[in-house]
């Protein structure tokens, strides 16, 4: 076999790749990261997660200002500076990503930057850089915004989650396309900065994939804050009319159309595999580029493994890099191979109240026919959030039906990203629901919402 320049090879320097590169170069092996971007970061850092958040919670602020008089502060108009919002966004993200720059420069492998793609198994052919041949590959290329699902949306214009966070100014008006978490973030953002916001999704009921209770409980309190929801809808067309874009829909076997200065596209993305060549490497992808992985993160081909988005099948950066630090373990000890562990798998969507969920739901379990109980409790008889003015959603936890041991929870509420981890660390800890509702929990705070669902569960 011809010299190999390196061990292993990492196309992608995000989330996923800086951890995979990271990881296999602890192991004593010589890495190379390719990344050809034209700004090294990653979809987190300088498009995704920080941006987002970093504007929902200006959103948050000034949703708070204007709600004030239950205490008797009375602001009866929140000017925004839509420009000083925007700049402030923009110095954080800058901040993260210069540090995350530095770890790529410095880091304990070589970074190449340039767009790559296979010319055979081991060869990598890369923009404005000689080839190159490693004897292993980690695939970490992450997701691009899915393609509009129309002619009429492309020929109208749109906004998607890039060009969102280049705005100089707030749409009076807005529909937005898709109900999942991304779509449901910015249209709540749009709305507290003063958009009239209509939500437009295709599914029976916002967040597909969660358990219906969760997604009806965000939509009342959207619909409550004035945002307008349709649901089980099918797009017909989307088009120009002036000043205006127009948006055409059925939704109950009617015609419905709705005008608005903006459209945002929020109906997903799609892996960013179709400039790599897999076919020269032997990697086998689904229709939609989504590559092929089995449980240790390994490709069809066997030298060849893949984390993130690119794979799939959770595009949330937490597994991202869970995936990646798994594939790098196994590429350093293949003959003790670990497999990817998703009992404690983590969602959150940053609304408000936010949903977030972690292991089990009572949607799988039902279709895996895994017997569990379940037990809510509802955040408006509950003392902190009382306090707060946070009285929307519930807390629920399922716990097998023979043992107890919980299995799964959920949190529509306030600060349910931060809530659910208490259940996650219960699930990683195989702890039963009367050894969870036995932790001492300080009073008053929103943490301890949990104990009353675990005591239910672990009463006989």
């Amino acid at each position: 076999m011809p010299t190999m320049d390196f061990d292993a090879a990492v196309i992608g320097g995000g989330s996923a790749g800086f951890a995979a590169a990271r990881s296999l170069a602890a192991g004593g092996w010589k890495v190379a990261v390719i990344d050809g971007a034209s700004e090294l970061g990653g979809l987190c850092i300088l498009r995704g997660c920080m941006p987002t958040k970093a504007l929902l919670h200006a959103a948050e602020l000034r949703q708070s200002f204007r709600h004030a008089e239950t205490w008797g502060m009375v602001a009866r108009e929140v000017d925004v500076d839509v420009a000083r919002l925007f700049d402030r966004k923009d110095a954080l993200i800058a901040e993260f990503a210069k540090y995350r720059q530095e770890q790529l420069q410095n880091g304990p492998f070589e970074l190449i930057r340039g767009r790559a793609h296979f010319i055979d198994p081991h060869t990598l052919e890369i923009q404005n850089h000689r080839p190159i041949r490693a004897r292993h590959f980690i695939l970490a290329t992450g997701s691009v915004i899915a393609p509009p699902p129309n002619e009429g949306l492309r020929h109208a214009g749109y906004l998607n989650s890039d060009s969102a966070l280049q705005l100089q100014r707030i749409p009076e008006s807005l529909v937005v396309l898709g109900g999942g978490a991304v779509a449901l973030e910015f249209a709540q953002f749009f709305s507290r900065m003063g958009s009239l916001v209509s939500i437009v999704q295709r599914s029976p009921n916002l967040l597909r994939g969660f358990d219906h209770d969760l997604a009806d409980e965000l939509e009342s309190a959207l619909d409550r804050e004035g945002l307008q929801v349709f649901t089980d809808t099918r797009l017909l067309d989307v088009r120009r009319r002036g000043h205006e874009k127009e948006v055409l829909f059925e939704e109950a076997g009617r015609e419905v159309t709705i005008a608005a200065e903006e459209v945002f596209h929020g109906l997903g993305r799609r892996p960013a595999t179709d400039h790599l060549g897999l076919d020269k490497a032997g990697v086998a992808v689904s229709p939609t580029g989504q590559i092929q992985t089995d449980e240790f993160q390994r490709t069809s081909a066997s030298h060849i493994f893949a984390a993130g988005d690119c794979c799939g099948p959770h595009d949330v950066v937490h597994i991202a890099i869970q995936q990646a630090e798994l594939a790098a373990r196994n590429l350093l000890n293949p003959g003790l191979p670990v497999a990817i562990d998703h009992r404690m798998l983590t969602q959150v969507v940053f609304t408000d109240p936010g949903v977030a969920v972690t292991g089990l739901s009572e949607r799988e379990a039902a279709d895996r026919q895994i017997a569990v109980r379940v037990a809510r409790y509802p955040f408006n008889d509950h003392g902190k959030s009382m306090i707060l003015g946070c009285q929307e959603g519930f807390v629920k936890l399922l716990a097998a039906s023979g043992s107890g041991e919980i299995l799964g929870g959920a949190c529509v509420g306030p600060q349910a990203g931060e809530l659910i981890h208490e259940v996650t660390v219960a699930i990683a800890a195989r702890l039963t629901a009367a050894q969870f509702a036995a932790i001492p929990h300080y009073h008053p705070t929103l943490a301890e919402i949990w104990t009353y669902p675990a005591e239910e569960l672990a009463a006989p």
